[in-house]
């Protein structure tokens, strides 16, 4: 069977780092020149590391190097990838500079055409394959506001662009940037570009709670967030076993654990002083991400090399006195010879035609996928990494597992009412829980684990009971899961060489 993979980040890597160890032959399509997806030098802004340490955001089997820092570079985790693809001779199944234009299912024989063009020649040709994985990640295309009067900005001179469209400080070297949003990307550009602009101002429609990378400048983060009971502080769709206490009768512990938290990040940040304590409690952290605090951002707000305009937000786009300009909500019009959106992305397949979208989504746009992995009657497609959580690399990876598992037969699935059941309630909780921001429908954060343990619970294989008593107090080791594989790829050849029946007279 030929596979085809749209994306060529953590989840189109793995996924065909898996499906070539079962036997099964891939192609992986992607419109950038190299590996790497978000992580892809063409996407790539000043200052951008990783959120998670270096020994939670690895794949099972493939740690990342020693030398590199605890909190790797984007080029690093780019090169990091590379290197996965040789390791595990994934190049020569690699279209890279090969965007995907439609892919159109074949319903006679249920084959897949898949109509690409060569970013750098422009030539299209065809490829048919057996089945599709669609691995295009979740943040696929970075979203623009469409602020009135853009023409005349741009006609003055003005820049208006993504975060990621920003590849290098020296590109606004003395300009009045002003940078909208104030997630991570946000932050991390403001810190990239405050020493060469001639002004660094965020304007922020609505401030976020912050982590410090080291509470009290000495314990990690990850030992707090990035382990089973960080998780549980956060109620689930339905708590299980310590969660149910910690919900319950437990609730004022747990709220007493969120609010030191709270306490310490206000203190550390001096977010007090500066006027940028969030509204609402510190769980709000968790309503559809948890964004550390980017090194140096609040020190340079401090020293006034980022202004930071909050509960604010751009009006209109203008041109004033022959410059380019933003008008705030405020009235207020300040000098922007750049403006950066980091105002989140869009979630698109824009290879599939209409009909097809209405198939794969329900009536508010939502993607309706099994585990996040699998539509309900569209055959011989499934999705990898649409279930983005704090430990990407490893859901992406359990999620091609499943797929793999699905593919060679060993999956038991509930019936599709009984799927679509729980698919909506899902759905529905999601959007109340993060106020609507759960990327339609594909954003697991801040239950990382708890999908994890679906995705492997359907397989028939988790990490034993000691490992998840262990991840309960100390940080997911990816290397745990390891042996997921060995163990699914020993039952798929027991059951190859399983004696057939001879069949009954």
């Amino acid at each position: 069977m030929l596979v085809g993979i749209i994306g060529a980040g953590f989840a189109g890597l793995s996924t065909a780092k898996v499906l070539k160890r079962f036997g099964f032959d891939v192609l992986v399509f992607d419109k950038a020149p190299d590996v790497g997806g978000v992580w892809s030098a063409t996407r790539r802004y000043p200052g951008l590391t990783t959120q998670n340490d270096k020994g939670t955001y690895a794949l099972s089997d493939f740690p990342m190097p020693k030398s590199y820092p605890q909190w790797p570079s984007g080029q690093q985790v780019q090169e990091y990838l590379a290197a996965y693809a040789r390791t595990f001779k994934l190049e020569h199944s690699l279209l890279l500079n090969t965007a995907v234009l439609h892919a159109q299912l074949n319903e006679a024989d249920d084959t897949w055409n898949l109509d690409v063009r060569d970013v750098d020649t422009a030539e299209t040709s065809t490829y048919t394959v057996d089945y599709l994985v669609v691995a295009n990640g979740i943040f696929s295309e970075p979203f623009l506001p469409p602020y009135e009067g853009a023409p005349d900005y741009t006609s003055a001179g003005g820049r208006l662009c993504a975060a990621s469209q920003i590849h290098d400080s020296a590109e606004v070297r003395g300009k009045d940037v002003v940078i909208v949003g104030y997630g991570k990307s946000a932050c991390d550009v403001a810190v990239g570009i405050s020493e060469t602009a001639a002004s660094t101002t965020v304007v922020a429609r609505q401030l976020l709670w912050k982590m410090p990378k080291r509470l009290g400048k000495v314990l990690n983060y990850k030992y707090l967030m990035l382990t089973r009971m960080g998780e549980g502080l956060f109620r689930y769709i339905t708590p299980r076993g310590f969660e149910r206490f910690l919900h319950g009768r437990g609730k004022p512990v747990r709220d007493s654990m969120l609010g030191s938290v709270q306490s310490v990040a206000v203190k550390q940040l001096k977010l007090d002083k500066l006027g940028l304590v969030p509204e609402g409690d510190f769980e709000r952290i968790g309503r559809s991400t948890v964004s550390l605090a980017t090194d140096g951002f609040y020190e340079r707000v401090k020293d006034g090399k980022i202004e930071v305009r909050r509960d604010c937000v751009i009006t209109r786009l203008l041109e004033k006195n022959g410059r380019p300009a933003v008008e705030l909500v405020t009235g207020e019009v300040l000098p922007a010879d750049v403006v950066v959106c980091a105002t989140g992305f869009r979630q698109e397949v824009p290879f599939f035609d209409a009909p097809l979208q209405r198939r794969l989504t329900d009536e508010r746009g939502n993607f309706v996928l099994y585990r996040h992995i699998q539509p309900l009657d569209v055959p011989r497609l499934s999705f990898a990494g649409y279930n983005s959580s704090f430990f990407s690399p490893l859901s992406a990876e359990m999620a091609a597992l499943w797929i793999v598992n699905y593919l060679i037969g060993g999956m038991d699935q509930p019936p599709v009412d009984e799927r679509r059941r729980i698919i909506d309630e899902r759905l529905r909780w999601m959007e109340e829980r993060t106020e609507g921001h759960h990327a339609r429908g594909t954003n697991v954060i801040p239950f990382s684990v708890h999908n994890i343990d679906e995705v492997l619970e359907d397989i028939g294989f988790n990490v034993s009971a000691l490992t998840r008593a262990k991840q309960w107090l100390m940080p997911i080791d990816p290397g745990s899961y390891q042996n997921v594989t060995t163990r699914l790829l020993e039952r798929q050849q027991a059951l190859q060489n399983r004696p057939k029946k001879e069949p009954s007279a």
